[in-house]
Formats: C-alpha cells, sequence, structure tokens
C-alpha cells in the first residue's frame, strides 16, 4: 500500500492527500509527530533520497538552529536533527512500496501513480 509521510497541519501535506483522495489512490498517512520515526528508516531514505534532499532548510525549525549546527551538518548530525524535530524533514515523502518520491507537484503525482 502506498504510504504519505509527514505532518498533517502542512499545507502541501493536505494537497497532496487531496489529490491522492480525488484520485480515488489507495493510501496510509503516516504522522512524523504522531506515529514517530524510527532512525533505521531514516537512515535508509537518506541513502537512497540523499540526507540533503531530505532535510528542509527551507523552514523555520532549519533558521532557528545556531550556526554552529547549520555549518557543521552532515549525514549523521541531519539525521538525528530530523529525528528530534521532524518539521525538519521534506514532505511529503510518498512511498509506492517500492519507490519514494520527495515533494509534491499534481503532475509528478499522476506520472508516478496513473502511468
Amino acid at each position: 500500500m502506498i504510504c504519505l509521510y509527514g505532518i498533517k497541519n502542512c499545507d502541501t501535506i493536505k494537497k497532496a492527500r487531496s489529490w491522492l483522495e480525488s484520485n480515488g489512490i489507495d493510501y496510509r498517512f503516516h504522522d512524523y509527530r504522531a506515529d514517530g520515526l524510527e532512525r533505521a528508516q531514516l537512515e535508509a531514505w537518506a541513502q537512497e533520497l540523499g540526507w540533503e534532499a531530505l532535510l528542509n532548510k527551507r523552514g523555520t525549525t532549519w533558521r532557528t538552529q545556531p550556526e554552529a549546527v547549520k555549518n557543521t551538518i552532515d549525514a549523521s548530525s541531519a539525521i538525528t536533527l530530523m529525528l528530534q524535530h521532524p518539521a525538519m524533514i521534506k514532505r511529503p515523502l510518498l512511498d509506492t512500496g517500492t519507490q519514494r518520491y520527495l515533494g509534491f507537484k499534481a503532475a509528478d503525482y499522476a506520472a508516478w501513480l496513473q502511468g
């Protein structure tokens, strides 16, 4: 089953969920905050997608980090930071079971999920 990962109050998550529902695509929603996230899963995503792609540097949570953290970020510290602050994980993350995709654009979802 398709799983959509994110945070329920995120506007982009709301758009992705609305698109999935309006296109009749069955999915499960996993809220990082409510449902948690295992380090091993985040590490696997980082290996597949790149930790730089997973780390949301546009959000408030990243901008409020000390400069020392921002200037010395690497794969390990990024994963630790994202586990501590799930809002720092780029969203949505769509897991089709065989592929993982970051972000939401209706045209991309149509290509990925509707062939």
